[in-house]
C-alpha cells in the first residue's frame, strides 16, 4: 500500500464561481486560480500522483499552459487517475478536509463525496469529506482564501 498527501489553498476573489468538490457553492465569490479552482479536487489530484510516485500536479497541468486555463478541476482528476491505475493502483481511501472560514459546507458533504467518488469510479463509501473554519486565524479565518488537504491511500489493483 501507499500513501499521498495533498494540499492546496487558493485566495477567495469576486467575479468567480465558488467550486468545491466537483459541486458549485452558492457564495459570492471563488476561488482566484488559473483553473476553475476546485481546491479540494487539486489537492486530491496530488494526493493519488503523490502516492503513486508520479509527480505532483503542477507537472501534470503547468499554471502556466495556456490548455489548462478555465479548465475542469474533475478532467484533470480523471486524466491524474488514469496516469495512478496504469500504474497497477486501486484506491482504497480518501480522506479531505476542507478549510474555510465561509460559506458553511456541511449541507455539501455528502454530494462532494459523492461527485468524487464518481469522478474516480468509486464507491462513495471510500471517501470522506469534513469541514473546517480556521477560528478566525490566518487568510483563511480573514476569509480571504479557502485552504484543502487529503490523504489518499493506494492498493494494488485486484
Amino acid at each position: 500500500m501507499r500513501v499521498g498527501i495533498g494540499y492546496d489553498i487558493h485566495q477567495l476573489v469576486a467575479g468567480r464561481p465558488l467550486i468545491l468538490g466537483g459541486l458549485e457553492i452558492e457564495f459570492d465569490r471563488g476561488c482566484k486560480a488559473h483553473s476553475d479552482g476546485d481546491v479540494l479536487l487539486h489537492a486530491i489530484t496530488d494526493a493519488l500522483l503523490g502516492a503513486a510516485g508520479l509527480g505532483d500536479i503542477g507537472e501534470y497541468f503547468p499554471d502556466t499552459d495556456p490548455k489548462w486555463k478555465d479548465a475542469d478541476s474533475g478532467d484533470l482528476l480523471k486524466e491524474a487517475w488514469k496516469h495512478v491505475r496504469r500504474r497497477g493502483w486501486e484506491v482504497e481511501n480518501i480522506d479531505c478536509n476542507i478549510i474555510a472560514q465561509v460559506p458553511k459546507l456541511k449541507p455539501y458533504k455528502s454530494q462532494m463525496e459523492a461527485r468524487i467518488a464518481s469522478l474516480l469510479e468509486i464507491e462513495t463509501r471510500r471517501v470522506n469529506v469534513k469541514a473546517r473554519t480556521n477560528e478566525g486565524l490566518d487568510a483563511v479565518g480573514r476569509e480571504e482564501a479557502i485552504a484543502t488537504q487529503a490523504v489518499v491511500l493506494l492498493k494494488p489493483a485486484q
